[in-house]
């Protein structure tokens, strides 16, 4: 298989930022089970070039190029932390801009941290919807980090941990049925 593009996005919205911790945790599992050049787009940074315009076409360069690499990666890897029962508004504005086509079939690895183990549903009931929005393959496992699991900044919890290392299998498993399927669709067509 060729190198993948892996693209962490962290909607985190505060630095240190929880979210980017899990987020970079999820890549790193991924590049570990197949060659992949991997990149993180953190919210915190790319807030003044993304807030340039309300639509796409008001985007300055640096704008634009986000949004291509969104657009053009074969694993997304979407952490967000938990405001008011979703995800950030700034996570959202940098979707709002992605074409909904360029998403369609996209592998999308979610995960999410919160306050406490009730937020996450946000994994099921906001995120997994907007991503079907793009017609983009959701990973079954998706992972959440409550304050629990993290000492000193770093993921440390058991449960975390397997959930990381179980949803790192099932975004490789995806990605490479969806790169069979779709060497094969060109060999037919």
């Amino acid at each position: 298989m060729a190198r993948l593009s892996v693209l962490g996005i962290s909607g985190g919205v505060s630095t240190p930022s929880r979210t980017t911790v899990v987020v970079n945790a999820l890549v790193k599992a991924v590049a570990l089970r197949v060659p992949a050049d991997t990149g993180l787009i953190e919210i915190t940074e790319a807030a003044p070039s993304l807030f340039a315009g309300l639509s796409r076409g008001e985007l300055g360069a640096s704008g634009e190029a986000i949004i291509q690499r969104v657009e053009k990666a074969d694993l997304l890897v979407v952490g967000t932390p938990v405001y008011r029962a979703s995800y950030t508004g700034a996570l959202k504005h940098l979707f709002d801009l992605v074409d909904y086509r360029a998403l369609t079939g996209k592998t999308v690895l979610l995960a999410a941290t919160g306050g406490s183990p009730y937020h996450g549903l946000v994994l099921e009931h906001q995120l997994r919807p907007l991503f079907g929005f793009f017609g983009a393959v959701t990973v079954p496992t998706g992972v959440y980090g409550a304050p629990d699991d993290f000492i000193e900044g770093e993921v440390a919890g058991a449960a975390i941990i397997e959930r990381i290392s179980r949803a790192a299998t099932e975004a490789v498993s995806l990605l490479n049925s969806s790169h069979a399927d779709a060497a094969v669709a060109t060999r037919v067509g």
